[in-house]
């Protein structure tokens, strides 16, 4: 048994981070008597002079229904390079930071995180130092689990935009488009497209055509419905081009609703809006769904840890957390399958996805 145990938050933040926090705390002090120790701003906390906080009940207290993270993070830690899209994490801050660890009396680590965050507490349990991941991003691509926490939230307030501007493009006659987040996944933009109404839903898995968006506009202003509401996610990709980047060095997606909205309002003549929702789909208060999955997945993986378990990353299967091996969250990207029951759905209410000849799919 561990007597203390790291905990670390890596990557954006997102709703239920703290809730996370809380349940690893209260699990590993009231169920099996281990020490918490915080490990502040990401892996960059345990790099040089570590930066660390003692984690006790009394300092999670009330931290449940708070949005961000107590324990700060990082999207890009200071060791961490960019290499054709990829982060490329040297192997020498890894051994640095395990010894760190060590020098802290820390025994063992649970990083919340994506898939960047997870990848490097890959390396550290090929270091054979151990580690337990927790899924967490708002994008919900992480291969191995149904579902991340923070995306249901994420969701949510996408949703809420989507209902707001629907009745102002009603009243109107606009075209208004939504640019959501989502990174190279749609699941963010497909969800709130669906739940709010759109009548067109754009994301990476299926190139558009801006022929066929057009088509759309134009099907609804025959049929009398003369405005419009699209949600596109940022990585969404016209036939034929390449994704639009805010920053090109950094690989920042975003800016293609705006680029469409020019392009509609130049082809059609209509008065055409786009939001983009950013960062309001990170920050806040976690709903409660995601408060209830962070505080299984917190809890589950210090069971994982006082079970003997490392390399592995708690997650949702078939409404079960359970633990899979970190290789498998990290292999891949989950992406929206074109043919899944949600694309199913969404085309037989009449959603479009602005592919190429999309009347005829």
């Amino acid at each position: 048994m561990y007597k203390q145990i790291g905990i670390l938050t890596g990557g954006g933040d997102a709703p239920g981070l703290n809730a996370v926090i809380r349940a690893v705390v209260r699990t590993a002090i009231g169920e099996f008597g281990m020490k918490c120790i915080g490990i502040e701003d990401s892996f960059d906390g345990i790099l040089g002079d570590p930066k660390v906080t003692k984690l006790t009940l009394k300092a999670v207290s009330g931290i449940l229904p708070r949005g961000g993270t107590i324990l700060g993070t990082r999207n890009r830690g200071s060791f961490c390079k960019i290499v054709d899209g990829k982060a490329i994490i040297p192997e020498m801050p890894v051994e640095e930071a395990i010894e760190n660890l060590k020098k802290l009396e820390i025994e063992a680590l649970i990083a919340l995180g994506g898939e960047g965050t997870l990848a490097i507490a890959e390396k550290f349990h090929k270091h054979g130092f151990p580690v337990i991941g927790v899924p967490k991003t708002i994008d919900n691509d992480l291969a191995a689990t149904e579902l991340t926490f923070g995306f249901m939230t994420a969701i949510d307030i996408a949703t809420e935009a989507l209902d707001r501007l629907h009745t102002t493009a009603a009243s109107h006659d606009r075209v208004m488009i939504l640019e959501v987040m989502g990174r190279n996944t749609g699941w963010i933009a497909l969800h709130a497209g669906l739940a709010g109404s759109a009548d067109v839903i754009v994301i990476p898995e299926v190139p558009f055509s801006f022929d066929s968006v057009l088509d759309k506009i134009k099907q609804r202003d025959k049929a009398g419905s003369r405005f419009t509401n699209i949600v596109i996610a940022e990585g969404a990709v016209e036939v034929g081009e390449q994704p639009i980047y805010l920053d090109k060095e950094a690989l920042r997606l975003g800016g293609v609703g705006s680029h469409l909205r020019r392009r509609i309002e130049a082809a059609t003549g209509k008065e055409s809006r786009c939001v983009v929702l950013g960062h309001l789909q990170r920050g806040g208060s976690p709903n409660a769904f995601d408060r209830m999955l962070g505080t299984n997945f917190g809890a589950c993986a210090v069971r994982a840890l006082a079970n003997g378990q490392t390399g592995k990353m708690v997650a949702l299967r078939a409404g079960e957390v359970t633990t899979v091996p970190l290789r498998d969250a990290v292999a891949n990207l989950k992406t929206v399958p074109v043919d899944g029951q949600l694309v199913r759905t969404a085309r037989d209410i009449g959603i479009s996805f602005a592919a190429p000849n999309e009347a005829k799919l």
